[in-house]
């Protein structure tokens, strides 16, 4: 069900970005439990100014080699779930991709399940 976007800083090496959805994939397995094989991610990198991230926003800072993620996924999960998946993102990307964990935003999008099709022009989770 989730769709991975991450907009990535030109400086990241193409090599990590398979690594980044990695990461991210599994911690929707392991805190969300979303389906094996529910793996879908867009990754777009950008040259400045093409990506701006406030460095300071929160008290938080960032540096230039920050990464923004954006999840679509079907609602309804608790903020205890959200939190744990945030810190695994964070803990995982800082340990195998090298982002600090001060250096990735998330942002989750929940939708209703009606508002997905994976092929065939239908819509497999819609009710009916």
């Amino acid at each position: 069900m989730p769709l991975i976007r991450i907009d990535v800083p030109a400086t990241l090496p193409t090599e990590s970005w398979r690594q980044a959805v990695d990461v991210v994939y599994e911690a929707l397995l392991s805190e969300f439990g979303v389906p094996e094989h529910d793996r879908f991610a867009v990754v777009t990198s950008h040259e400045p100014p093409g990506l701006q991230i406030d460095p300071s926003y929160l008290g938080i800072a960032r540096s230039e080699n920050a990464v923004i993620i954006q999840i679509t996924l079907n609602a309804g999960r608790e903020a205890a779930l959200k939190r744990a998946f945030y810190a695994a993102v964070a803990s995982g990307l800082e340990s195998r991709v090298g982002v600090k964990r001060s250096d990735v935003v998330i942002n989750l999008v929940e939708v209703a399940p009606e508002n997905w099709s994976f092929g065939d022009g239908i819509a497999q989770y819609a009710p009916g």
